[in-house]
């Protein structure tokens, strides 16, 4: 990571790992499992994947993690050794998504020029994805990943289609999403009573253009046991392409 000392456009990195992963189940005992987040990919938890992704960036100065209040005591305890070496400020998380980010901006650090959120459940994000959004946000001072909407989109009203939505100019929403810090604090300020389903559109909200940044469809979102064996095979030809270009 970047130290204080650098001349160049810091970046904090949040991320989110405080959801309550209710589509977590496991297909054989239809029970809850381990978090998402911290359920184990190619021996390492997921939330790890993440945070390392961003470590070794050098424009990254801070790295923050919000943690749901019920799993804070556990996380320090049991990665205790992560958080040393990573620095890794620990932030406990809120009832709701904006509630958990607002708690981790308090903590970003005044010499922070730009705010990274990401899911703690997105470990198959590339570097040159991370690139590539970096240097949008830098540019327009808002920028998010994101792929196009390619089936055909129904809206279902109990049980019936009662319309067959236009996919034109349909994004879908990925992580991460990327501002200046001012305009992420301003954006919070106004929040009000609305909870945005994702921090651009709470940006949005506040007035500011966020840029869209395609980004590949293999940024999945670990959300049911069994996207646990795609980002396997995704992480596996990743690693693949690296080994044969070095």
């Amino acid at each position: 990571m970047m130290t204080n000392d650098e001349k160049h456009p810091a970046f904090s990195v949040i991320l989110a790992a405080a959801g309550k992963s209710r589509r977590f189940i496991d297909a054989d005992s239809d029970k809850p499992t381990a978090k998402k987040t911290f359920a184990q990919l190619n021996g390492k938890p997921v939330w790890l994947h993440c945070a390392e992704t961003f470590y070794e960036r050098e424009e990254v100065a801070q790295l923050i993690i919000v943690v749901s209040p019920d799993d804070l005591e556990w996380f320090f305890r049991f990665y205790a050794e992560e958080i040393n070496r990573m620095l890794l400020l620990v932030v406990s998380g809120g009832k709701e998504r904006t509630d958990s980010v607002r708690n981790a901006l308090s903590v970003v650090r005044r010499d922070i020029d730009f705010v990274a959120i990401h899911d703690a459940a997105r470990p198959c994000v590339l570097q040159s994805e991370i690139d590539a959004v970096f240097r949008q946000a830098r540019i327009d001072g808002a920028a998010m990943l994101a792929t196009p909407i390619v089936g055909t989109i129904k809206r279902v009203v109990n049980g019936r289609i009662v319309e067959t939505v236009d996919r034109e100019n349909l994004w879908e929403a990925q992580t991460p999403q990327v501002f200046r810090r001012d305009f992420l604090v301003d954006a919070y300020e106004h929040l009000g009573k609305t909870q945005p389903t994702d921090d651009a559109q709470l940006v949005e909200n506040a007035g500011f253009a966020v840029s869209i940044v395609p980004a590949n469809r293999s940024n999945i979102k670990i959300t049911t046991p069994a996207d646990l064996m795609l980002a396997e095979a995704i992480l596996f030809q990743q690693n693949e392409k690296i080994g044969k270009a070095l």
